[in-house]
């Protein structure tokens, strides 16, 4: 049975970027096709084949993976060792951008555009073959190890934010209380930070310079996302791409 969850309407955006090749040990991906975002648990029963569908499809080309973990089912044994509030406000903003007042785990949401049941490996395939970003932004890295971020004028799109998402590439945990307990659970594409970085115009475009070792921390990978601004919620994802170590 899906966890399902009641709320209050809150906030929130989201977007990435694409580039090829390799430098200074960052690896640029490009040609992205699709921003697939899970919202997991480790307290859910019915998280883990979500999760693992997650890992697959990271493993894709031109597929950005992000797991985020969200709060709200802590309570009931186990509190989720990479939860964070903000993972939450961003659920539950897409549902509200789709006039929907509850969330639920474990949820894909595909190119910001659509939510779907995260083990449904059928729904999810076809909610990919439906997307097609509409930029295609570029990245190249300097000797400094700055990432020149460009993202191109493309007339009739609507205004976007530019949102770098770090995340770590996989971490087991053993969870000792909850619907999973004695289980050791493997997770991946584990976000632990997103911000906004800059503003998408679609009559001038955009340059964004993002200094790697101050960004990336001690993650293993980033991703920098374009998502249309719809007031304070977040939007369809208008093109992406992601940097690795």
């Amino acid at each position: 049975m899906i966890r399902l969850a009641t709320y209050f309407p809150l906030v929130v955006g989201l977007v990435l970027l694409a580039g090829t090749g390799r430098a200074s040990g960052y690896e640029v991906r490009s040609e992205t096709v699709a921003v697939v975002e899970l919202f997991t648990s480790q307290g859910c029963s019915q998280c883990p084949p979500a999760d693992a569908f997650l890992a697959e499809l990271g493993a894709r080309e031109g597929v950005v993976a992000l797991a985020y973990h969200i709060d709200y089912w802590d309570y009931i044994g186990w509190e989720d060792t990479f939860a964070l509030p903000a993972h939450t406000e961003l659920q539950k903003a897409y549902a509200a951008s789709w006039g929907k007042n509850r969330v639920y785990t474990p949820q894909m949401v595909i190119n910001g555009a659509h939510g779907v049941v995260g083990s449904h490996t059928d729904k999810v395939e076809g909610a990919l073959a439906q997307e097609a970003l509409a930029l295609a932004p570029s990245v190249s890295i300097g000797p400094d190890d700055t990432a020149h971020l460009s993202v191109p004028a493309v007339a009739g799109l609507p205004q976007a934010i530019v949102w770098l998402v770090t995340w770590r590439e996989g971490a087991d945990v053993s969870v000792a209380r909850g619907e999973n307990s004695g289980k050791v659970l493997r997770y991946t594409h584990i976000v632990t930070g997103r911000q906004a970085i800059g503003m998408w115009n679609a009559q001038i475009g955009a340059e964004i310079a993002i200094p790697l070792e101050a960004a990336m921390g001690h993650n293993d990978g980033m991703a920098v996302i374009v998502q249309e601004k719809r007031g304070d919620l977040p939007g369809r994802v208008l093109g992406a791409a992601q940097i690795t170590r």
